[in-house]
């Protein structure tokens, strides 16, 4: 995949949950580069023959696979690690579609439902959702963390001050994260690849796609901080920009409600202006379409947007 990768860590090298007492597969030198061999986050549950059928028995003990941890040599607590991520190889298929009981507006759309995407690995063109809409793809690793200080087992599922399943598309390569060093080594481990996600992952999922992920390790002596942060190399919606976007605006005393709001009123405008069904445009916003916060000051209502990229439906 990349040039300098000093090891390779295979698929089945994978955990379920954050704990400090998980044994390393192996030991890294700062400045060495990793390629990670990175299950989906439905823990290869769903295959390309599976049907909606599926989504509704999963089995939850295996959702977000983890692969690692590696031991970063000299990390100790109260460092800080710096992760580079230098690439992806994406398998080229993944799935997306709503999980009874998850997502945003999970009491409204409460039936299973999965798409299968078959996409350029080389991301050239668009993945189809079939004549509906073309999704430009843009890799990234959903979780990314270390080991907690906290002793006991702790679930993949919310992020944490250490990282985990941060689900931020910005995480994609060229950027640069930092996370809190809370136990010896670090004790990293990556999961839950994606080929593309809106912010929000509104309907719980995104483009789910196992990957290889390739990532460079340093540690930064002494400086610690308190929760994860990153930089990245360039514009981050450039992929998505070139059409303008459809905008829709949900106000309310609540940031949820206000986001909730917004994602009905894009479901309207969506089925309204172009006929797509409101389940379809509610799992294509969870792939493609960003939530904001506009303003938090004028009180007693928040601001909260959704933008939906015009090139999709182009």
């Amino acid at each position: 995949m990349t040039l300098g990768v000093a090891h390779t860590i295979h698929a089945h090298h994978r955990h379920f949950g954050w704990s400090r007492d998980h044994a390393p597969i192996k030991t890294v030198a700062p400045g060495e580069t990793v390629e990670f061999e990175v299950i989906d986050g439905g823990g290869g549950q769903i295959t390309p023959a599976s049907t909606a059928d599926v989504m509704a028995q999963l089995d939850f003990s295996t959702l977000l696979p983890l692969t690692g941890p590696i031991f970063i040599d000299g990390a100790e607590a109260g460092d800080m690690l710096k992760i580079t991520i230098d690439g992806f190889a994406p398998s080229g298929w993944g799935w997306s579609g709503i999980i009874p009981g998850y997502g945003i507006l999970a009491e409204e759309f409460s039936e299973p439902r999965l798409h299968s995407w078959n996409y350029d690995v080389c991301g050239a063109q668009p993945a189809l959702y079939g004549e509906l809409a073309r999704v430009p793809t843009r890799p990234f690793a959903g979780t990314l963390g270390v080991a907690p200080k906290e002793s006991g087992l702790h679930s993949t599922i919310p992020p944490r001050h250490v990282g985990g399943n941060l689900d931020t598309r910005d995480l994609s390569e060229g950027t640069e994260l930092y996370l809190p060093i809370e136990v010896p080594g670090a004790l990293f481990s990556v999961g839950d690849t994606h080929a593309a996600q809106g912010d929000g992952e509104l309907a719980g999922s995104a483009i789910e796609s196992s990957m290889d992920v390739a990532l460079r390790f340093d540690v930064i002596k002494g400086r610690t901080i308190d929760g994860p942060w990153f930089t990245t190399p360039g514009p981050v919606t450039r992929h998505l920009d070139d059409s303008g976007y459809f905008v829709a605006l949900g106000i309310a005393p609540d940031l949820m409600l206000a986001a909730r709001d917004a994602v009905r009123r894009m479901i309207d405008v969506l089925s309204a202006l172009h006929g797509i069904s409101p389940v379809d445009a509610y799992m294509l916003c969870s792939v493609c379409a960003d939530l904001r916060i506009n303003q938090l000051v004028n009180q007693p209502n928040w601001t909260v947007s959704l933008y939906f990229p015009k090139l999709v439906l182009n």
